[in-house]
């Protein structure tokens, strides 16, 4: 073999044996297993609603609550009643508290459920419809409650009022301030409509602060057994240490015959 031929020789080597080596590196880096991050599912406490279990349950994903809600069976919607005596203040149908890592890492801490029969003012909500309100606060708190500090925040969503509404036989309600539950701010083209509303999303107020989000959702709506969504505005006035969901999603299992209400995308707590 010359010398030219031996140098030839070298060079291959090398970069066969570079080539084999980054094989090698591939090899090892394609067989690495592939990270995932369990979601779990923590549970909260139930209450029952026209003789149907209304449960509440969060979700975590690494440790951390990416999601909160409900599950509504079709059987505590199907089973209200078309006609109920009025109580005042209102008694809740169910009161459910949220787990208490959801509490814990966003400042949810229950549930109320109200069936109202024959719906309520302003105009547009006299149909039968239920209330889901989620609270940011105890619900000693919430019981609390009583209206008589009628402040109001300096700043509600964009796109809503918090109106000052007469109910006969009881009187002004500043705020639609409710003992127990607090005042409702809801969008101002439904308060002006004379149409019937389907679904919205109510965001509730004492002495300054948020305190709930509320879907209010007809009974029509919910019998129609079908996904829907409802937006939750920016909403001004958060407690301090809340965080509060942006999106609000209802999903209907045909399985479980049920709802699924799902609160999710939680930005930074408030400051």
């Amino acid at each position: 073999m010359s010398f030219m031929r031996q140098g030839q020789h070298a060079r291959f080597l090398a970069v066969l044996g570079g080539a084999f080596a980054l094989a090698l590196v591939g090899c090892a880096a394609d067989s690495e297993p592939e990270v995932t991050v369990a979601t779990e599912t923590i549970m909260g406490n139930c209450g029952s609603v026209h003789g149907a279990d209304v449960c509440t349950w969060g979700e975590t994903t690494g440790g951390d609550v990416t999601a909160f809600g409900a599950t509504i069976p079709m059987d505590a919607i199907t089973g209200a009643p078309e006609d109920a005596p009025m109580a005042w203040p209102p008694v809740a149908n169910a009161v459910v508290k949220l787990p208490d890592a959801v509490a814990a890492a966003t400042g949810f801490h229950a549930m109320t459920v109200f069936w109202e029969a024959h719906g309520h003012p302003p105009g547009a909500y006299l149909t039968p419809h239920f209330d889901f309100h989620f609270y940011s606060m105890t619900d000693e708190a919430r019981m609390a409650i009583d209206c008589v500090d009628t402040s109001k925040p300096s700043a509600i969503p964009a796109g809503y009022a918090l109106p000052d509404v007469n109910i006969p036989e009881i009187g002004d309600l500043l705020g639609l301030c409710v003992p127990a539950m607090g005042m409702h701010s809801l969008p101002a083209s439904e308060l002006e409509s004379s149409e019937i509303f389907e679904k919205t999303m109510v965001v509730g107020y004492y002495q300054g602060t948020s305190i709930f989000v509320e879907p209010m959702i007809t009974k029509a709506t919910m019998m129609a057994r079908q996904d829907f969504t409802l937006e939750i505005p920016e909403i001004p006035g958060k407690p301090a240490g809340a965080r509060y969901p942006t999106q609000f999603r209802a999903d209907y299992d045909s399985t479980g015959n049920a709802y699924r209400f799902v609160f999710s995308n939680f930005p930074a707590a408030t400051p």
